[in-house]
């Protein structure tokens, strides 16, 4: 089989596609990539070849196109930037797969039906996981299109590790623990069983630390455990997200203060994490780089948080043979890696300086008791993947 596959990462305010080459011989080759930013105020579309190296940049005045108008620009961009009919697939991320949906699926009315009924789920994220579908659907009806979903990789956790203390009947609902970033997760136990594999096969615990973030315990490559549960506010402390609160806490905001939900959930999602401890800033690096001891307290309390959320995985395996940093701040703040580290001392998890500041692949000291490493995600690789697994038997009828 021969051809391109686009995947599509849709969020509320922005777009990342990338394009993957297929050759019939080794496999995916990554090709151009990029966004659209600023969807609903100025959009601003901008691909870069694999290099890195910019090949289109441009903006569109005042609002710009609705989205349905961005995925055709997309799409159109990608076949222009081809030539002929070389697209022959789009593969999707979807960050919420509920209780059915554990593994990738052809989209098809009968699945955004399904995928429509678990909005309330993941209310931010899921209609914008959607959208493109139905856009593409419109405009391109016969290009098959891949979901693949980040909580399939968590499916099947033991299920202690799902269930939460509320009536079972709730369950029937689908109020239960998910677990997110599962693409990511997924590529990284693969790699580790391509790097390291002796360790993939032992007690591993996976830091996804980007804007979102969230921890994985893994035995033998399959999730055992996961710090996001219900929705993608739990567990970690995030850019602007709490992560694990006090469901008091809630009650408190909508009885004494009045607050509506909408309210509630904006606070929680976009005005909490490192933003609201800091009140500067939610991205890692303005607070790494500042002197403001408000951008110091935020920091130590993500470190803090991490730290005891890792140990609470750590029971959760029986044990820690191994970590892994990923995402924008776990393979790039090698400030966060070492603190972090430094609190797990009583695990026998100790760094490299020299080797952190590297960035690594084996950032541990010789005399650590835990492997750590640092391994770079690429969740659009792995939706690739899934991808081309799903059309190849549709291409060979």
């Amino acid at each position: 089989m021969t051809g391109t596959i686009l995947t599509l990462n849709a969020g509320s305010s922005s777009l990342k596609f990338a394009l993957f080459e297929i050759d019939s011989n080794s496999g995916l080759h990554p090709g151009s990539s990029g966004q659209i930013e600023d969807i609903g105020a100025s959009a601003h579309f901008v691909a870069r070849k694999a290099d890195g190296c910019v090949i289109d940049d441009k903006r569109w005045p005042g609002a710009g196109p609705d989205y349905a108008q961005m995925i055709e620009s997309v799409i159109a961009w990608a076949e222009e930037h081809l030539g002929g009919d070389s697209l022959i697939a789009v593969g999707h991320r979807v960050v919420h797969g509920g209780p059915d949906h554990d593994r990738p699926q052809t989209v098809t009315p009968d699945l955004l039906t399904a995928l429509d009924r678990l909005v309330p789920l993941a209310p931010l994220h899921e209609p914008h996981n959607i959208a493109p579908m139905r856009a593409i659907a419109r405009a391109r009806p016969d290009l098959p299109q891949i979901a693949c979903f980040d909580t399939a990789f968590h499916h099947d956790m033991p299920r202690l590790a799902t269930r939460l203390a509320i009536p079972l009947r709730y369950e029937t609902e689908g109020i239960r623990r998910y677990g997110f970033h599962g693409l990511s997760y997924e590529y990284i136990a693969g790699k580790l069983r391509e790097l390291a594999p002796a360790l993939s096969k032992g007690r591993v615990i996976v830091a996804h630390l980007g804007n979102g973030a969230s921890l994985c315990a893994m035995k033998d490559g399959r999730s055992v455990d996961t710090t996001m549960g219900f929705s993608a506010l739990d567990g970690l402390m995030m850019g602007t997200r709490c992560g694990d609160l006090d469901p008091g806490v809630v009650l408190y905001l909508l009885q004494e203060h009045g607050m509506t939900p909408e309210a509630v959930e904006k606070l929680l999602y976009a005005q909490s994490g490192l933003l609201g401890v800091s009140g500067i800033s939610g991205d890692m690096r303005a607070l790494l780089a500042s002197s403001d001891l408000r951008a110091r307290e935020a920091i130590a309390l993500f470190v803090f948080r991490m730290a005891r959320e890792i140990g609470a995985l750590t029971s959760s395996l029986g044990g820690l043979d191994g970590l892994v940093f990923t995402a924008g701040i776990g393979e790039h703040a090698p400030a966060i890696r070492a603190m972090v580290c430094e609190r797990l001392g009583w695990l026998g998890a100790k760094v490299d300086p020299i080797a952190n500041t590297r960035n690594d692949f084996a950032i541990g000291a010789p005399d650590s008791r835990v492997a750590i490493h640092v391994i770079p995600t690429n969740e659009e690789l792995m939706i690739a993947r899934h991808t081309l697994e799903a059309i190849a038997p549709q291409s060979s009828q």
